[in-house]
């Protein structure tokens, strides 16, 4: 069992992380191309240009670069509230799907804006083919393809180059990079099982001769976005543990692979821009050496029955499958659990809220530290931040003025990723505390005690960290819900965006130096220890107490 444990983990991490490679130096090609006159990359910024206008030909600064991504994101967010408000009087609705509640409207709308895809109802319930496909579905692709945009200005800023064009970087993250690669992977959906049709609800005869509506529809396009784009909002309430979003083990595999590969790619991605592999190497060392060391956590502390099945027949099977899929076992649901808050994705392929409690752990320590792959293209912002503070305290103890990749790290730069970081243990736990303090989270609870808690707080974690899972044991759909969470999201959002970028003006603007013999090595074990240890540090000391309350009080109590 073991062997066979290891072996999945090995063919799904380890051969998504082989096939990053290539994928990373594809996205190099069409989000930097060496010659963007010269060739296929010069016809496709031809057409590109073409079709932004003015908008898309000359290069920003990063000023104009962030207030052309926020008014981006306006429209976006406003189009899409649009629809959703509308769905009753629109096309494309042959189920009759009614109003969304005012509350619920603006969450959705500024959970799918965020990349962040936290869904308080049930898709094939609550929103019409025109919602899911115009609305959400876009917006899986735009969102997505803005944090790509993102981490391309910024390391074009690092590389001492001009940003770029916002409006020539969306468009050439959605039509070279998350278009033909989501087709791809539909294609292979279709052919694991997953519909995709236009038709609305069928009706099935049971065996006992009831009459049941099954939900289908364009499901395949929309699951394949919603792994690659690391959006994770499911077509289906129970996401991909529906078995028309999931239908056997290679589409479970092709999924949790779609969920990582381009969060892995960005790393390559950003090396090849800053023209540093080995430090690119480095940082995916390390991102790999956090996401392993979850799912050995996660793996061995499910292999634990669950209380919930305490004193029957079925404890003594291997592991806990409260809650699971047991077409992919007790090891399928950890390590899904672990990609999916590892990067941004959020999309289930068990019950968050069965897992035994230090396995629920691992899923929140992913969202904490935010950074080990993260999501399209903010995972590696995310971690430029920690690197930021890493090379300033690094530079301090050995006595010599910081600096990464030749720019003198300063206070302001510090303090500024800082902000970012501080920020978004801010959001999770004042808003964990004023909600487990109030009747707005304690009269939805569904569990009490550290349990209770933990429910509190992963969903704050998770609109904080732009991911979108929840433990699920918590009646979210309430007004207070619907409203701090969308707040949060969409904070938690952009202030990761604006801060780096503003890192990177503000180095820009200095002076760059070759590096010494004294400049502390972006490319070696040393700077992979240093970094490692600040991700930890930072960490635990913003959430350890948190945790204490929940998790751990939980494991503490029952598991002992």
């Amino acid at each position: 069992m073991l062997m066979q444990s290891l072996l999945f983990v090995v063919l799904v991490v380890g051969g998504t992380a082989l096939i990053s490679w290539p994928l990373g130096r594809y996205m190099k090609w069409a989000m930097d191309p060496a010659d963007p006159s010269a060739g296929l990359a010069g016809w496709n910024t031809r057409v590109m240009r073409a079709v932004g206008g003015p908008l898309a030909a000359p290069d920003q600064t990063w000023k104009r670069y962030l207030l052309a991504m926020l008014a981006f994101n306006v429209v976006m967010f406003l189009v899409t509230y649009a629809i959703l408000a509308l769905q009753q009087h629109l096309p494309l609705n042959p189920d009759g799907k009614g109003a969304l509640e005012g509350s619920l409207i603006f969450n959705t709308a500024a959970s799918f804006t965020s990349n962040t895809n936290l869904q308080h109802y049930s898709g094939e319930v609550s929103l019409s083919y025109l919602s899911q496909l115009a609305g959400l579905m876009w917006l899986q692709f735009v969102s997505a393809a803005t944090g790509i945009a993102a981490l391309a200005a910024l390391a074009r800023g690092l590389a001492g180059r001009p940003l770029g064009n916002f409006f020539m970087d969306v468009q050439r993250a959605s039509f070279l990079v998350l278009l033909p690669v989501a087709f791809i992977v539909a294609i292979l959906l279709v052919l694991g099982g997953v519909p995709m049709t236009f038709e609305g609800a069928v009706l099935a005869t049971t065996l006992e001769g009831v009459q049941q509506s099954i939900a289908r529809g364009p499901v395949a396009a929309f699951v394949s976005i919603k792994q690659l784009g690391t959006n994770g909002g499911g077509f289906f309430g129970p996401n991909s543990t529906h078995p028309l979003e999931n239908p056997g083990f290679w589409t479970n595999i092709l999924e949790m692979f779609a969920i990582i590969i381009i969060p892995m790619a960005c790393v390559w991605m950003f090396g090849r821009i800053v023209g540093r592999l080995r430090h690119a190497g480095v940082i995916f060392a390390v991102m790999l050496g956090f996401i392993a060391v979850k799912i050995t956590g996660a793996v061995y502390f499910e292999s634990a029955p669950t209380q919930a099945f305490a004193d029957l027949p079925i404890e003594r099977t291997v592991g806990n499958l409260e809650g699971k899929e047991l077409r992919f076992g007790a090891t399928g649901g950890p390590l899904w659990s672990v990609l999916t808050t590892s990067t941004s994705n959020g999309s289930v392929g068990s019950m968050h809220d069965s897992l035994n409690p230090m396995t629920g752990l691992m899923p929140m320590v992913g969202m904490w530290l935010n950074s080990t792959f993260g999501g399209v293209g903010v995972g590696m912002i995310n971690m430029f931040l920690y690197i930021v503070v890493g090379v300033f305290i690094a530079g301090m103890m050995i006595g010599r003025t910081p600096e990464y990749l030749g720019w003198r790290v300063e206070a302001r730069e510090v303090k500024l990723a800082l902000f970012a970081l501080l920020a978004h243990g801010f959001f999770i736990v004042g808003g964990t505390a004023i909600f487990a303090a109030t009747p707005w989270g304690a009269d939805t609870l569904n569990n009490v005690g550290p349990h209770g808690f933990s429910e509190i707080l992963y969903e704050f974690t998770s609109a904080s960290a732009n991911n979108g899972s929840g433990f699920e044991g918590l009646g979210d759909n309430t007004v207070p819900w619907n409203i701090a969470t969308g707040i949060v999201m969409l904070l938690a959002r952009f202030i990761p965006i604006i801060l780096p970028l503003a890192i990177v003006g503000s180095l820009s603007s200095k002076r760059r130096s070759a590096e010494s013999s004294g400049t502390l090595s972006v490319e070696s074990g040393v700077f992979a220890a240093m970094l490692a240890s600040t991700i930890f540090v930072v960490g635990a000391l913003t959430f350890f107490p948190a945790a204490t309350l929940g998790p751990i009080a939980e494991h503490v109590m029952f598991m002992n």
